[in-house]
């Protein structure tokens, strides 16, 4: 009799004390990406007066790093599986310090972006290598979720530690401090690397396409420079034309994709409608918060007046409730469908979100707290579910690519973020600024106030009491209320994406409804037998077999 999908599948290999060690090395590029996004938001300020650029290289400075992330990371994928994801992850970790040393003693706005651009290059290497390791190395889908969730709680704790960390570095320090901060986590990542993680690369991989490389990129940095230009400067022939050859970029990225036999991005993986879903909802739901981050901190320091360290410490309690509630989530997924548990906590985000949009250029300080410590809670089930639905849902041959496209969509989104609301907080600054500055204001003072907040606030000290308070109080009152429509905004888009979790996600059965913890749904394929969802090809795991 042949064997049916009703017979009992094989046992998973379970993780021990080695691979549980191993998870401790994969956390450190892990908090130090966290770290390295979230300290250079609380730099602008310095950096605005230090390297003086205008607003548009400031968000340059700032989203190159995500654009260079999102651009090369489906490349650095595949690139780990021809010469190991342990080589990948020490290769990168050199590179990181490396570029770090670099940003950190730029001299002019265009070397800041570059080092950033490198940071960006080379940080494509550790993520995908992380969590394509841990799919390896935890083959038992329930011990996967607990690494995954360890592997966010762990983000989190970078995210919390950032801000203080950089804020100290700010007050005793110059600015290019916060990047060197990854000089040592690089260097212990590269001394125990070797002897805890074992090698994993698949010696049947295919070739990188050096063509979808370029495609990549060139449909990505088009498409984010149009969608800024036309907020900032409205609609022009080059904004436009920039836009639409992105796009059109990105339409042949996609057909070449289809038509190789080994692509970048397996365009198979969108078959699994959980796929494609959690992947839209964790890359629009995390671009969106990453984006008011920016903005957040920027209001902390120049509408409320804080130090960087004040501004750290005002952080931290959204930083916590995010490490609580990634803590929590895989306890609450065991008795709760995913989609419900992530569509419900987007609307404790979209709550935070509106809270955000009311505040005021004086004493908003207690309510833009409260706001972002509901947007952390709600984007934290996100985080740790939507990871772990993504490679969970694809099928075991295809889990590096599955981790590589969510780590992609991720950096993208949260670049994304960054440039769209940006742009929204950038066009009502200057367009109420403009209206304000006084026709008797110098030239270059009226030019450098209308730039940007931080401008405005270098010019005010200069003028004549009164009229630099009120030029500094009306710069604070433009860029509020900027402030105030991008999270109006971004509240809106949670909204709906709360409701696309509750439609989309809601056939996939919570953990513990489903056999051996896998993420399946209903009237789909299941995984084959003895395969969870995010193991290891059978090749792969031969390969690994032999290396550790």
């Amino acid at each position: 009799m042949p064997q049916t999908t009703t017979d009992p599948p094989m046992p998973q290999e379970r993780a021990g004390r080695r691979e549980w060690l191993g998870l401790f090395v994969l956390t450190l590029p892990t908090i130090l990406l966290a770290l390295d996004a979230t300290v250079l938001n609380l730099a602008i300020p310095q950096i605005s007066a230090d390297l003086k650029p205008s607003s548009t290289q400031l968000l340059w400075s700032v989203d190159i790093y995500g654009f260079m992330i999102a651009g090369f990371l489906i490349t650095m994928g595949t690139l780990g599986d021809r010469i190991g994801r342990r080589r990948l992850l020490m290769i990168g970790a050199l590179g990181f310090g490396i570029a770090s040393v670099i940003a950190a003693t730029a001299t002019s706005p265009e070397a800041l972006i570059a080092g950033r651009a490198l940071l960006g290059i080379t940080g494509a290497t550790l993520m995908p290598s992380t969590l394509a390791l841990i799919s390896n190395m935890f083959k038992d889908p329930r011990q996967r979720g607990v690494a995954i969730s360890v592997w966010v709680t762990c983000f989190s704790v970078g995210i919390a530690v950032g801000p203080v960390l950089g804020g100290a570095l700010l007050e005793w320090f110059w600015w290019g401090s916060v990047f060197l901060l990854a000089v040592p986590v690089m260097v212990l990542l590269l001394l125990v690397a070797p002897v805890l993680l074992p090698e994993y690369k698949d010696p049947d991989a295919g070739r990188i396409d050096l063509v979808s490389v370029a495609l990549s990129l060139v449909t990505v940095l088009p498409v984010i420079y149009g969608i800024k230009s036309l907020a900032e400067h409205g609609p022009s022939a080059v904004a436009i034309g920039t836009l639409l050859a992105g796009l059109l970029l990105g339409v042949a990225f996609v057909h070449r994709q289809g038509r190789l036999a080994d692509p970048l991005m397996d365009l198979r993986l969108f078959s699994n409608r959980a796929f494609g879903a959690t992947l839209l909802v964790l890359m629009l739901g995390l671009g969106l918060m990453g984006g008011l981050y920016l903005f957040v901190s920027q209001y902390l320091q120049l509408v409320e007046g804080l130090s960087p360290m004040e501004s750290g410490l005002w952080l931290l309690p959204a930083a916590a409730a995010l490490i609580i509630t990634s803590s929590l989530t895989p306890a609450i997924a065991q008795r709760m469908r995913p989609g419900y548990v992530v569509g419900s906590s987007l609307c404790v985000s979209v709550v935070g979100y509106a809270l955000v949009s009311q505040v005021g250029s004086e004493g908003g300080l207690p309510l833009l707290v409260t706001g972002f410590v509901l947007i952390y809670i709600g984007i934290s089930p996100l985080m740790v579910l939507g990871t772990d639905l993504v490679v969970g849902s694809a099928p075991p041959e295809r889990a590096g690519s599955a981790a590589s496209m969510s780590e992609a969509g991720m950096e993208f989104g949260m670049a994304l973020g960054i440039a769209g609301l940006g742009s929204v907080v950038t066009a009502v600054y200057r367009d109420q600024i403009g209206g304000a500055l006084s026709p008797d204001l110098p030239g270059t003072v009226a030019d450098t106030a209308r730039d940007t907040l931080a401008g405005a606030d270098a010019v005010a000290g200069s003028l004549p009491g009164q009229i630099g308070a009120e030029l500094l109080a009306d710069a604070r009152h433009a860029f509020t209320d900027g402030l105030n429509l991008a999270s109006g905004i971004a509240g809106f888009i949670v909204a709906v994406l709360a409701v696309a979790a509750f439609v989309l996600l809601r056939h996939v059965p919570s953990v513990s409804d489903t056999p051996h913890g896998g993420h399946g749904e209903s009237g789909e394929q299941p995984d084959a037998p003895g395969e969870a969802a995010g193991s290891a090809p059978a090749n792969e795991r031969a390969t690994a077999g032999d290396s550790r």
